[in-house]
C-alpha cells in the first residue's frame, strides 16, 4: 500500500535503536524524509547511514538528548517544518515507589510527559497552516495495564496521554492528527536488558524468566520491532485522518479486555 506520505519530513524521537529505530525505518521505506536522533553521536550516524541504504531515503542524523532544551532545538534546528513527530523517550528505571524522591517524579514527568508535549507546541502551529500534521506518541501498555516498578513511567505517560486527549480534538479539523501507540514486549535491548536484571533479582535463568513471560501473552512470543514500525507508518499516514485521540495497544492480546 502507498501510504501517500512519500516527500514528508519526518522527526523520530530516540530513534537509534528499539521501537524508535523500527518507526524510523517504516517511514524511510514509506518515501519520507527522516531526522534520526540519538544521544550516542556515532549510533544515530550510524543508524542513518544504515536506514538510508536500506531505503534510498534521505535520512539524517541528530545526536541530542530531547529530553533537554537544547536537544529539542537541535531536531527543529535540523527539520523545521516537520510534517510527521514521532515523540520517544526512554522511561525511568523500574523502582519501587516507595524509594521515589520528588526529585525522582519530577525528572519521570519531564522525560515521559512533558518533553512530548513541549516538542509538540514547538511543530504544531507549521502542521495546521499547511493543513497536514501527524504526531504519534509511543507510550507504553502499562498505561492500561500497570506493572510493578514502573509506577513513574506508566503515571507520567498516562498523564501525556490524557493531555493530548483534548489537544487532539482542537487541530483534527485541520488534518492534524495526535495518537498514541501503547506496546507490550518486544524484542529490543530494553527488553533484554530488563529481563537480565530481573532474572538476578528472581534467582532464576534468562531463558527461563523469558519464556514464563512469553507463555503470558495469547500470542506466544515477543512482537517483532517492524511490526511496531509499520503500524506507526500508518497512523502516519494520508490514510489515517479520520483517526485521532486514539490509543493503539500491540502486545500479543496481553490486555484483557472486549473494549
Amino acid at each position: 500500500m502507498d501510504l501517500g506520505i512519500k516527500g514528508r519530513k519526518a522527526i523520530v524521537c530516540a530513534s537509534s535503536r528499539g521501537l524508535g529505530r523500527a518507526c524510523a525505518l517504516a517511514l524511510a521505506e514509506a518515501g519520507c524524509e527522516v531526522i534520526v536522533n540519538g544521544i550516542d553521536p556515532a549510533r544515530a550516524e550510524q543508524t542513518a547511514r544504515e536506514i538510508a541504504e536500506a531505503t534510498g531515503a534521505t535520512v539524517t542524523g541528530v545526536a541530542a538528548n530531547v529530553g533537554t532544551p537544547e536537544g529539542r532545538a537541535a531536531l527543529i534546528a535540523a527539520c523545521p517544518n516537520p510534517d510527521i513527530l514521532v515523540n520517544n523517550n526512554a522511561g525511568p528505571p523500574p523502582r519501587d515507589f516507595r524509594q521515589l524522591s520528588r526529585d525522582d517524579m519530577i525528572a519521570g514527568l519531564d522525560a515521559n510527559m512533558m518533553t512530548p508535549i513541549l516538542l509538540t507546541q514547538m511543530v504544531i502551529d507549521g502542521m495546521v497552516e499547511r493543513q497536514f500534521g501527524r504526531i504519534v506518541n509511543i507510550t507504553s501498555g502499562s498505561v492500561k495495564m500497570p506493572l510493578i516498578g514502573l509506577d513513574l513511567s506508566s503515571g507520567a505517560r498516562a498523564g501525556m496521554t490524557a493531555f493530548f486527549a483534548g489537544v487532539a480534538r482542537q487541530v483534527a479539523a485541520s488534518n492534524v492528527t495526535i495518537n498514541n501507540i501503547l506496546p507490550g514486549p518486544f524484542e529490543t535491548d530494553r527488553l533484554r536488558s530488563a529481563a537480565m536484571a530481573q532474572s538476578k533479582m528472581r534467582g532464576v535463568s534468562y531463558d527461563e524468566l523469558q519464556e514464563q513471560r512469553k507463555q503470558g501473552i495469547p500470542a506466544k512470543r515477543f512482537g517483532q520491532p517492524d511490526e511496531f514500525g509499520k503500524l506507526c507508518a500508518f497512523i502516519a499516514s494520508a490514510h489515517a485522518g479520520y483517526m485521532t485521540g486514539q490509543n493503539f495497544l500491540i502486545d500479543g492480546g496481553a490486555y484483557p479486555s472486549a473494549f
